[in-house]
């Protein structure tokens, strides 16, 4: 990968603060969101190869996926350690494992590129749609290897090109415009940062995994109107969160006026608003 030309750790302090703030919105829409999401977390426990026993972790997992899913997959006897940079987020993991009665996974508070808190070893590494907020992919994926016993694999999700995820990319481009913002630089990482799949492959093998592929895996998300598509938008996107926190109150809502008309776009004849997506599952073994 290129070299970069900002500093990972000021990126990875103000990521921690975006999501810690919308971490209640994750919360609010869970049932939206993995709704939708469930395909990906099943393909990603299929590809890592999950099984009773096996030893998991789970980076970026948010509030708890796909790191539930994964410890009822390995359970009675396997484990789940799931972690997260953003402290908000793994107090809402943690009590939603809790009220479904899910035991056997435990969370920590790490930053998953450099994974320094973890000390042990497991036979598989999922990360459903954090690699891309990474500023140092290669360093995280040297650190994911290391923790992987000799046949383990790592299985991730990332988000394909902004035309074909337009759940994320139309309220983006709706403020990007209207707020006359330019793109991210070349290497600053934002939701479509690891849509190039041949250079993704490219970092995977460089880092030392072997068997390397991928596959294509469609989401949908769909709430009852345009209304509700931006108050979702509003609730969970730490990148437009931390876009508003700069913004005069009128000039705010002045954007989220302008992604609910925009959001029409993608109306059903009942006024449902329905947007299909485009996921890269990717998996290499140590």
């Amino acid at each position: 990968m290129a070299a970069k030309e900002f500093d990972p750790d000021a990126i990875k302090k103000r990521q921690q603060q975006d999501w810690d703030m919308v971490s209640a919105g994750w919360e609010k829409w869970w049932d939206v969101l993995e709704r939708g999401a469930r395909p990906v977390s099943e393909r990603l426990i299929a590809l890592a190869g999950l099984e009773p026993g096996h030893r998991v972790l789970d980076i970026a997992t948010g509030i708890g996926e796909p790191a539930l899913s994964a410890a009822r997959a390995v359970a009675p006897s396997g484990t789940v350690l799931a972690t997260d940079q953003a402290a908000g987020m793994l107090a809402i993991a943690e009590r939603r494992a809790r009220a479904e009665g899910v035991e056997n996974v435990s969370f920590r508070q790490v930053d998953g590129e450099s994974l320094h808190d973890v000390g042990e070893q497991f036979d598989a590494v999922l990360c459903r749609w954090g690699l891309m907020f990474f500023p140092m992919l290669d360093l995280a994926l040297r650190n994911i290897h290391r923790h992987l016993d000799a046949g383990g694999r790592f299985a991730a999700a990332v988000w394909s090109t902004p035309d074909k995820v337009p759940s994320i990319s139309l309220s983006m481009n709706v403020a990007r415009e209207l707020l006359q913002l330019p793109p991210p630089p070349p290497g600053m990482p934002n939701p479509f940062a690891l849509a190039d799949v041949e250079s993704l492959q490219q970092a995977f093998l460089a880092a030392g995994f072997s068997d390397v592929r991928y596959e294509v895996v469609q989401v949908r998300f769909s709430v009852p109107s345009a209304e509700t598509y931006t108050a979702f938008t509003r609730d969970v996107s730490a990148p437009l969160a931390a876009v508003c926190a700069e913004l005069d109150e009128t000039r705010c809502q002045e954007v989220w006026d302008a992604i609910t008309e925009a959001a029409r776009a993608y109306a059903t004849a009942e006024g449902e608003i329905v947007m299909d997506n485009e996921a890269i599952c990717i998996v290499g073994e140590r």
